[in-house]
């Protein structure tokens, strides 16, 4: 077995006994990204000279035992709107070209504290905007299954570079879906944790109530292991909330006897590819015959999930990226003629289209006369879908259901229409409005041989339900890597 087919965590267990070096292991990624970058395209800076530095330096400290972190010197990848003191941090947007953090992001020093190797920083959608990491403004990420189709988004580019074995596990966020769905796309595996286990702290804000930032890795013992360090009680955030109960690893058993699962019947209906329904009730049977109980039952206010998500996630990013202006930070355009003239140009130049229609939406709801009318409406609808959630919790530990209508689309086919792009979104925004955790894992192919993947959501802090029902699952199953992770090509209108 080459390095690059280990998961993070045999990866560490190898370095740990002394089998594998940590530079040995970080040289043995950057090649594999020098070699598939020009097809897939997953980073947008890669810190080749910083990474090796970095594992030589954690090596000697796991030799002097200084170390004991399961993950320490495994090289992995963060997501583009994380600060990293000294490296880019763009969320792949012209706005922030160039800007470098004087800080760390909290989630990116709790890894490097365990011994974390960053190789680079991933692409994604233009400030998370997106479900397709087609908006960002250094071109698109590809999917490492087929190249011609997405990997999903907003942090495609981290699920892409943990699919094409160009990195070993990847650090993403998730607003709507943004950690699940492209990791569905992709065929590898994301959690999504209860809001407020990991610090926001560092993360660049789109929609301050609903993001989430989580681990995307080969496996759900990589994910556990990863979100185990991932999570802590940070004073930095207000939302940040001290737990007890973050030994997520614990839940790493082949045991779901006795468990209740629930599948809402509503998402299982139109809509659906048969492909995709198929795969999920065959994952749905696997979990039944190893001794959980399984059964549809109706979740109620589904169809408002939609509306009610853009308003408040417009409204919120059109207050958050209002800070970005041209005055501090990030690109300023050369031609204007006074203060409010390069405020205007700056925005206008720096936003790509899909931030701009996201901060008008946003601007209109929350302005006088219809701030009533949609955006406190919208948090009213989101209390509501809470409240189902909570009725469904009562009765099931675990709720199962597709990650995505349908597999990763072609290239271009999402953006030409937008509300279409918005509504591939149905299974997972509701996970976001109510707080909940949720995982996606790989459950099947379809007949273009693009992944399908399986969503399994808890109740809030029960993510040990969903890590414990995924690994039940995933032994069912062997991992599989796209071909451009065993024997990279690169392109010929790339050479």
């Amino acid at each position: 077995m080459s390095i690059l087919e280990l998961t993070a965590v045999e990866l560490g267990r190898k370095i740990k006994a002394g089998e594998i070096s940590s530079p040995e292991a970080t040289k043995a990624v950057l090649d594999q990204i020098r070699a598939a970058e020009p097809a897939v395209h997953a980073y947008v800076t890669v810190d080749e000279e910083g990474a090796l530095m970095e594992a030589r330096k954690v090596q000697k400290q796991i030799e002097a035992g200084l170390l004991d972190s399961p993950l320490a010197g495994v090289p992995m990848a963060v997501k583009d709107n994380l600060c990293t003191e000294g490296l880019p941090t763009t969320c792949s947007s012209k706005i922030l070209r160039g800007f470098i953090p004087t800080y760390t992001a909290e989630a990116v020093a709790n890894l490097q504290k365990a011994g974390a190797v960053i190789l680079g920083k991933t692409n994604m959608d233009e400030f998370a905007m997106g479900s397709t990491t087609e908006t960002s403004a250094f071109g698109a990420t590809r999917n490492p299954w087929n190249t011609e189709h997405v990997p999903g988004g907003s942090s495609g580019g981290s699920c892409a570079a943990v699919a094409a074995g160009e990195c070993f596990y990847a650090l993403g966020s998730d607003t709507g879906g943004s950690i699940r769905q492209p990791s569905s796309f992709c065929g590898v595996t994301g959690i999504k944790p209860t809001y407020g286990t990991v610090s926001r702290y560092g993360l660049i804000a789109y929609a301050s109530s609903l993001d989430q930032i989580g681990p995307v890795a080969k496996d759900v013992t990589d994910c556990a292991a990863i979100l185990e360090i991932l999570a802590s009680h940070d004073p930095k955030d207000s939302t940040s909330i001290r737990r007890e109960d973050c030994s997520f690893t614990s839940a790493l058993r082949d045991d779901v006897k006795g468990m209740k699962i629930g599948i809402p019947s509503s998402y299982m209906g139109p809509g659906l590819e048969v492909e995709v329904k198929d795969a999920v009730l065959r994952a749905a049977e696997a979990l039944k015959e190893k001794g959980a109980h399984v059964e549809t039952f109706d979740l109620g206010l589904v169809e408002y999930a939609i509306p009610a998500y853009y308003v408040i996630a417009s409204a919120e990013a059109s207050s958050n990226l209002s800070r970005f202006d041209g005055v501090k930070y990030g690109y300023r355009t050369p031609d204007y003629e006074d203060l409010h003239s390069m405020y205007k140009k700056t925005r206008s130049q720096g936003f790509g289209p899909e931030v701009k229609r996201r901060i008008m939406l946003g601007s209109f709801v929350l302005s006088s006369g219809y701030y009533d009318a949609y955006y406190l409406k919208a948090l009213r609808t989101k209390a509501l879908i809470k409240q189902e959630f909570d009725k469904a919790f009562r009765k099931y530990d675990v709720i199962l259901a597709p990650a995505s209508p349908g597999t990763a689309p072609k290239l271009g086919q999402s953006l030409g229409d937008p509300l279409k792009m918005y509504l591939g979104d149905i299974y997972t925004i509701s996970v976001n409005l109510a707080g909940l955790p949720g995982l996606t894992l790989p459950c099947g192919r379809d007949k273009e041989g693009l992944p399908i993947g399986l969503q399994l959501i808890g109740d809030c802090f029960k993510e040990n339900n969903i890590i414990r029902a995924a690994y039940a699952y995933e032994q069912t199953r062997t991992y599989e890597s796209p071909a451009i992770a065993r024997e990279p090509k690169v392109p010929a209108e790339t050479r």
